[in-house]
């Protein structure tokens, strides 16, 4: 789960601001907190402000950052310092997430010159309540310098892991928690001290999902399990697309092929015939889903190795069957949306503009409906939005809601409602519109209006 994240010196960031899912002080909806041993962490966040307050490059931090730790620092990646202030192009991008992973609390955290893409420090703490941190590892590479404080017991490991270790002192193009889960499976073979560092790197890996409005949230897998189906039926009905149910319809690999890029047809060519392999060890039935030219394709093999592609078909109440390309924006964005109430456990969601193509009733009724489902599953969800009709006592704790907010300097600053004392029968979207909160534009008149001499 995410705790808190930490950026500072990147597009309009300024100095290091601070985003927490930790409970603050409101004490309404504690159904809606994750009660662990050591924190109590909110489930939901909605982030408000202005056009250009700094809401999407809160979540282009988070992009940046899961990217450079899963992948490796990128050449080729566009991102910049604060650009107001030139004295900070040469200074090093801050980005630090706290998270829980198996019950512990972690900090890992890296600063970068984005102008060279150099790597100028990193660190994995494993945090204690009472204060007895432990420092899994901690570089500074100006300094040449990497201090450990886990104690491996095996031997031959903990030699490869000086090994890795003194290799990484000078080296400013990697970051070491990348490193030591790069074709390196023979670490964590047995288990030991050192399986930290894939659970940690499996967290960004497989728990951290961030969107961004032009990219498809889900690969649709929930329509493929039937024991779903009537949940996925009453959902769907509910948020009022109008589908009351949908179905399977037969398509083939041709067709599909004609629609896929050269470079997604031969890789799709490529994982078939790993299937193929895979199937003499294993007669299960494999499946995959597609999304291409606002069509959606699932694609099998059976028990027999033969390739069966279809399709997903909606019906709305009568007779007429519609493809997925023939519903409207809306509704294909609540169906790419849906996939979140399905998520397993642990999962988090970063997602800008989340009412994108969707009513504004819409948007109000699926986080009602995330919110019921967070009530028995510990999912996140992060969101930025425009829609001040969320900022509703009715529907979110103080604490859920944060402002981006747009100094004079240019920088954004992040604050959480719960620093206000606001009584829970206030018309909070209308203070917010107001101004009282920060995080709405502020016009400048073009054409000034004369006064009467």
């Amino acid at each position: 789960m995410l705790v808190r994240f930490s950026v500072g010196n990147f597009l309009s960031f300024k100095e290091v601001q601070e985003f927490s899912m930790l409970k603050g002080k409101t004490k309404n909806k504690s159904e809606r907190v994750i009660d662990t041993d050591k924190l109590k962490l909110l489930k939901f966040a909605a982030i408000f402000g202005a056009n250009a307050s700094g809401k999407s490059n809160l979540v282009s931090s988070f992009k940046y950052a899961q990217a450079a730790i899963v992948n490796g620092i990128s050449k080729n990646a566009k991102a910049s310092t604060f650009k107001l202030d030139k004295s900070y192009s040469d200074k090093p991008s801050y980005f630090e997430f706290e998270i829980l992973v198996n019950n512990y609390s972690y900090a890992y955290g890296f600063e970068i010159l984005l102008e060279k893409n150099q790597i100028v420090s990193e660190w994995l703490i494993q945090l204690s309540p009472t204060g007895n941190d432990k420092t899994i590892f901690n570089r500074d590479i100006l300094n040449s310098n990497f201090q450990s404080d886990l104690k491996v017991t095996s031997t031959v490991l903990k030699n490869k892991f000086n090994v890795y270790s003194d290799d990484s002192k000078n080296n400013s193009g990697i970051l070491f928690l990348n490193e030591m889960n790069r074709a390196k499976g023979e670490l964590y073979k047995e288990k030991s001290e050192l399986v930290v560092f894939r659970d940690v790197f499996n967290w960004f890996v497989g728990k951290l999902d961030v969107n961004y409005p032009n990219r498809p949230i889900s690969d649709y897998s929930y329509f493929r399990d039937t024991e779903n189906k009537e949940e996925v039926c009453r959902i769907i009905r509910s948020l009022g697309t109008g589908i009351t149910n949908y179905d399977e319809k037969k398509s083939s690999l041709e067709q599909l092929r004609q629609q896929l890029p050269k470079v997604i047809s031969e890789r799709l060519e490529e994982d078939i015939k790993e299937w193929r392999i895979a199937k003499k060890k294993d007669k299960r039935i494999l499946s995959m889903s597609i999304r291409i030219n606002d069509m959606y394709y699932i694609i099998y093999m059976d028990k027999n190795d033969e390739i069966e592609v279809t399709t997903i078909v909606f019906n709305h109440g009568n007779d007429a069957i519609f493809d997925f390309s023939e519903e409207s924006d809306g509704t294909r964005r609540i169906l790419d949306l849906i996939e979140i109430l399905f998520s397993g456990e642990g999962k988090v969601y970063i997602i800008d503009e989340i009412d994108r193509s969707l009513h504004p009733q819409l948007t109000y009724k699926f986080i009602q409906e995330f919110l019921n489902v967070a009530q028995k599953r510990n999912i996140q969800l992060v969101i930025t939005t425009h829609e001040s009709r969320l900022l509703d006592f009715g529907l979110l704790r103080q604490d859920e809601i944060w402002i981006a907010n747009k100094q004079l300097s240019g920088a954004t600053e992040l604050y959480s409602l719960d620093e206000f004392n606001v009584r829970f029968d206030k018309k909070v979207d209308k203070a917010y519109l107001e101004g009282r909160y920060g995080g709405v534009p502020i016009f400048s008149t073009i054409f000034p209006i004369k006064e009467d001499e």
